[in-house]
């Protein structure tokens, strides 16, 4: 089973080293600080095999070039971007193939934050396992990137495919934004017992100073507004606060956006 380590980075960030239990090779998502992947790369006795990029922002890809003066590996990234030491561009429907973890990963077209942002997906196989997404700055836990490059539309439907994917998927952002994010959700849905229930776990969770990534894919679609542009106590909140009738979906997803944008 693929198994991803967390690296925590800057304030905020998390870097992720994808992994096999009886391997020692490992995959580097989204390496922004080299020194404390090197860290973890030499206290795990690890063989760096490849670097997996989501999209071109300096706290994702700050740390590839010292890596490579240490490690020999093709760099995989969004082709629709420019990303410093890209050796293999990638788009929707390609494939990452990772011999040394026996692990495939499936690209995403997933542009909203910015405008060729991408996401690696392996499912759980026959076994049913959880699969695991690699989803950079596109969804968050409880919430979602800015749309710094992208458009709400783009945006609403990178969100609606990663929706499709199957609930016991665990999903690897970049951030941990999580608290913050379910206080925006509790604003824009107060009514909703699952985001209650959650937020009070959250917070326990960060008193303790415990990280809230990766979250499972089935708990955001109950509680992440993001992925809620449909839900009838959401679109009338979103309606509320624009001062007019909304379209669900994309037309509720952007206003939602923009009304967290006006709280950050």
């Amino acid at each position: 089973m693929l198994t991803a380590q967390r690296i925590p980075a800057f304030d905020d960030n998390y870097i992720w080293l994808l992994t096999r239990p009886g391997s020692l090779g490992v995959a580097i998502v989204d390496p922004g600080d080299a020194e404390p992947v090197i860290a973890a790369v030499e206290a795990g006795g690890f063989q760096p095999v490849a670097i997996l990029i989501t999209h071109h922002h300096w706290d994702h890809v700050g740390g590839v070039a010292d890596l490579l003066s240490r490690y020999s590996v093709p760099v995989y990234g969004p082709a629709r971007e420019t990303t410093p030491h890209l050796t293999t561009p990638l788009q929707e429907g390609d494939r990452v193939e990772l011999p040394a973890l026996n692990a495939s990963l499936r690209v995403m077209d997933v542009p909203g934050h910015t405008a060729g942002h991408i996401a690696y997906y392996c499912d759980g196989g026959p076994e049913q396992q959880p699969g695991l997404l690699f989803c950079g700055d596109t969804l968050f836990a409880g919430g979602c990137g800015r749309l710094f490059e992208g458009t709400a539309e783009q945006m609403h439907d990178s969100l609606s495919r990663i929706r499709f994917l199957p609930d016991n998927t665990r999903v690897y952002c970049a951030h941990e934004y999580t608290e913050a994010n379910l206080g925006f959700a509790r604003i824009a849905e107060p009514g909703n017992t699952a985001l209650q229930h959650r937020q009070q776990k959250v917070r326990e969770q960060r008193a303790a100073g415990q990280p809230t990534v990766p979250s499972q894919l089935g708990e955001e679609k109950a509680t992440n507004p993001f992925l809620r542009f449909d839900e009838p106590e959401l679109v009338r909140a979103a309606e509320g606060f624009a001062g007019r009738n909304l379209a669900p979906g994309a037309e509720v997803f952007g206003v939602v956006r923009h009304w967290k944008d006006t709280l950050d």
